[in-house]
């Protein structure tokens, strides 16, 4: 399998793809940093669309009980047809506290796993679980993930699931050839506002959806204390890039439909200067951060083969208030989240006289509270209205963690497609080592491999998998 392993020499390659673009390179992505993409292996099939067999009873385990793995074991007790089977965490005292979640929800007892930083393997081992839940820090997600599918089990993965190219392409290959799902954690895409606004997208409100906008901007400065062993800030410190680009990148990617007849073609990213993260270790760590890498704020700017555009963001650093963005532009409307939820579409959209004033000089004003209350209630999506509120009594984060848990759960049982796949999971992912590749080539151009091989049109428009 042709993959390179060692970022310098992509880096090397990268440049050396710049040069040859100099040159004359006809290639489709023109002067763009080229990353190659391996062969997939001999009678070895995609996973677009895949299913697996129906389970009667999903049995679970879970990795990682420090930070999110407990809130995750607790959605997982008020989900029917499942089955926590076993736990583990390096500390035996988080597995002890998982266990005792599990024991107040009158469920019988799982198996224990701790105290080795191999005991993560003794759960995949078994024989008696479907999917393994992974909730640890990101540098082991991917090869936990692996070792699962190896070992004949499904995977969920929380966000990022895979830092590298490589580790990547492990996880697509693994998946492809075990036939079994590898699905990213991204419950922000199952968040009220982006669910109903994609709905109406389906639906046409918005005409042809042209651009989309994503981010994570959000002040760590309370939270970077709680990551074990600083592994959070110690990424930050050694590698420039979006590293936390899924927030922000999957409810866009779902608007554009990509790969479900479109793909992300080529993008170019730029920082500021690494001016808080310094502080941060020395305040943390009582060592120099002078050899801080990433920067404050970084955006990227990507452009699709079809011709749309997205603008992803990510600030961890600084005193900003909480955004994920979330914008679309359409030929006939527009949808914003953050900093105020609002909708605006063509004057002969709208039936109840909401014509925009012309001497106002913002030409075209947001509809109102009610006719936004209205909409949201007509194009509420079917997923909302089953679960609603259900997920609102659950909770995490306000509920959209137990939406995404519990359609996991609804697929698995149905022998449905997941609603996000290790596609969704790679393109998504891949931006914290190609806006790296980027911003250390001086912001060249950088081609977005076809981490489908050739299958992004196979499937016209994302949908949500519903059983019959």
């Amino acid at each position: 399998m042709r993959i390179f392993r060692n970022f310098a020499f992509v880096a090397l390659a990268a440049v050396a793809a710049v040069s040859l673009g100099s040159c004359g390179n006809n290639s489709a992505s023109g002067y763009a940093i080229e990353v190659p993409v391996p062969e997939r292996a001999a009678g070895q099939q995609d996973a677009i669309g895949m299913t697996a067999p129906k389970l009667d009873t999903v049995r679970v385990g879970f990795i990682g009980l420090g930070m999110r793995g407990p809130g995750a074991v607790s959605r997982w007790t008020h989900i029917p047809g499942t089955k926590i089977v076993a736990l583990c965490d390096l500390l035996p005292e988080n597995v002890e506290k998982s266990k005792k979640i599990v024991a107040k929800a009158g469920l019988p007892e799982p198996a224990c796993y701790s105290g080795s930083e191999d005991a993560w393997k003794q759960l995949c081992d078994r024989d008696d679980i479907d999917i393994v839940y992974i909730a640890t820090d990101w540098k082991n997600h991917a090869k936990m993930a692996v070792y699962a599918m190896e070992h004949g089990k499904h995977v969920a993965i929380e966000v990022p699931s895979a830092m590298t190219l490589d580790e990547i392409w492990q996880l697509i290959e693994t998946s492809e050839k075990t036939r079994k799902h590898c699905m990213q954690l991204e419950n922000c895409v199952y968040d009220f506002f982006e669910l109903t606004t994609l709905n109406m997208a389906q639906q046409g409100l918005f005409g042809d959806v042209l651009h989309v906008e994503g981010a994570y901007i959000h002040n760590l400065e309370e939270f970077w204390p709680e990551y074990w062993n600083n592994w959070r800030l110690d990424y930050n410190r050694n590698y420039r890039g979006d590293i936390y680009a899924t927030h922000g990148m999957g409810p866009a990617c779902q608007l554009l439909d990509i790969h479900r007849g479109d793909r992300m073609k080529t993008l170019v990213a730029v920082d500021t200067k690494a001016a808080t993260g310094p502080g941060l270790v020395e305040k943390y760590t009582g060592e120099d951060g002078s050899d801080f890498k990433n920067g404050d704020h970084t955006m990227t700017f990507i452009r699709t083969e079809n011709g749309k555009t997205i603008l992803i963001q990510h600030d961890v650093m600084n005193p900003r208030p909480y955004s994920r963005m979330y914008q679309l532009t359409g030929t006939d409307g527009f949808a914003n989240k953050y900093p105020v939820e609002q909708y605006c579409f063509r004057p002969e959209q709208i039936k109840n006289g909401e014509v925009p004033n012309h001497e106002d000089l913002n030409m075209h004003r947001a509809v109102s509270a009610e006719t936004k209350r209205a909409l949201m209630e007509k194009y509420k999506h079917p997923i909302h209205r089953e679960l609603e509120e259900t997920a609102k009594k659950v909770g995490g984060h306000g509920g959209m963690d137990f939406i995404m848990d519990y359609r996991l759960v609804y697929c698995l049982r149905n022998g449905l497609p997941l609603d996000m796949d290790v596609y969704d999971l790679a393109e998504w992912c891949s931006m914290a080592e190609l806006t790296r590749m980027s911003i250390e080539n001086g912001n060249a151009p950088v081609a977005v491999p076809d981490f489908t091989r050739g299958g992004w049109q196979k499937i016209k428009g994302y949908r949500h998998a519903m059983a019959n």
